[in-house]
């Protein structure tokens, strides 16, 4: 049987106490206050929502409150009827702070979400670069990967900065330790940027840097940091498009509730405020096929912010963009060999399809997951985005002043689009 729905607020917003709930306790009580419930209850929602999220008055409220999506008990049949629907919301939006959107080159799919959704967008970065060491020289490599047609239409849909993300691979002793080096590479970025028509880039390189246990020694952690504070300097002072060059530095979540030296910390954020104007901050992949379960816990997630933003500096929380994954995780619990990893949306779709599942809300989490058995008796468990999850880590950020970045919109399904 179809389930009518209303118009209410996200399920996280409302009250523990439901409609229903009033009905049971209320046999005894006035037939004019049940009455009351029904009409003013959707009033309040309305009015809830468009207080929370400030929504323009002007705008319609989004399709997936209309119809009840963002919510802890939405089933497979949902999902699978209405993941495709975003398309009339493609301009419209609703989460007002800067927001970083990943491309892959081996997932075309998010080369059209960043067209169709481009003005949702002030900042995407195509996943194109790798800077390796190559004898006593270094090399830029991954240029094969640009689509300047793509990068043309962007620029004519919207005005998302264009950011590819390089990821230093160079050996590091080589790069740190030497300034003709360090100068030598920061040429070859700025270089790639003027002649590509960049408007920055996104660095990855701390966890490169951690796995060479360059982070565990002092005089070679401030060497990295001298080099990040020096490529920043060196963009803001070179200005293409009529915008000084951006640089966004992506940076891992502590690994534990205490810092350790090679852990990106507070202290960093200050130090190379003034270089960095963003920082990709990974707030996912919490779990791991040796460790089953959600994707990315939302304790786990205000944890990772309060060790960063101790004092709550509202000049480094501006400038977190707090990352949000569009991809889920597929583990075998109990089985042949244990085992899994990431699926992104047609994966989870074609799941939703097989195996007709009854998705679960884990609460502590603040996460939808589902089991299912294969044929031959492994039993598996999907941690994967609802519209709900997303929500409540977009109102996370919200609470920080902070940004987001999301790996990678090509991973997620349409309707996702319909909450940024």
């Amino acid at each position: 049987m179809t389930r009518k729905r209303g118009r209410r607020p996200p399920q996280h917003l409302r009250s523990t106490t439901t409609t229903s709930d009033h009905l049971q306790s209320s046999n005894k009580r006035p037939a004019i206050i049940t009455i009351l419930i029904f009409i003013l209850s959707p009033a309040i929602s309305i009015y809830l929502y468009r207080t929370l999220y400030t929504v323009d008055p002007n705008d319609s409220i989004p399709y997936v409150y209309q119809n009840d999506l963002v919510n802890t008990d939405v089933t497979y049949q949902d999902i699978l009827t209405e993941h495709a629907k975003a398309w009339e919301n493609a301009s419209s939006r609703k989460f007002s702070n800067p927001v970083l959107a990943y491309i892959t080159p081996w997932n075309s799919k998010g080369y059209d979400m960043a067209k169709e959704f481009n003005s949702k967008f002030t900042h995407i970065s195509p996943v194109w670069y790798d800077l390796k060491s190559q004898g006593a020289a270094f090399v830029l490599e991954g240029r094969h990967n640009v689509d300047k047609g793509w990068i043309s239409d962007l620029r004519m849909k919207g005005h998302a900065l264009i950011l590819p993300r390089i990821v230093l691979e160079a050996i590091p002793v080589d790069l740190l330790k030497k300034k003709k080096q360090r100068a030598k590479v920061i040429n070859l970025i700025i270089d790639e940027c003027k002649e590509m028509d960049f408007d920055g880039i996104v660095l990855e390189s701390w966890s490169r840097w951690a796995a060479y246990g360059v982070l565990h020694d002092p005089h070679m952690r401030n060497l990295a940091l001298q080099f990040i504070k020096k490529l920043g300097e060196a963009m803001h002072s070179v200005v293409v498009n009529e915008r000084s060059l951006q640089l966004i530095y992506v940076i891992g979540p502590p690994h534990s509730d205490k810092l350790h030296e090679y852990d990106f910390g507070p202290h960093d954020l200050q130090s190379l405020s003034d270089a960095v104007d963003g920082y990709s901050l990974m707030t996912y992949d919490f779990s791991n096929p040796q460790n089953p379960g959600p994707n990315a816990p939302l304790k786990w997630v205000h944890s990772t912010m309060k060790l960063l933003l101790p004092d709550r500096s509202q000049k480094l929380s501006q400038k977190i963009f707090l990352g949000i994954n569009f991809y889920g995780n597929d583990y075998v619990l109990r089985g042949s060999g244990g085992g899994g990893g990431a699926i992104l949306g047609r994966d989870y779709l074609s799941l939703l399809e097989k195996h007709k599942p009854q998705l679960k809300w884990d609460a502590e989490s603040g996460e939808h997951f589902f089991l299912y058995s294969t044929d031959d008796n492994d039993q598996h468990v999907v941690f994967y985005p609802s519209l709900l999850s997303i929500q409540m880590r977009l109102d996370e950020a919200r609470s920080w002043g902070a940004a987001i970045s999301i790996w990678e919109i090509g991973q997620g399904l349409d309707y996702f689009f319909y909450l940024l």
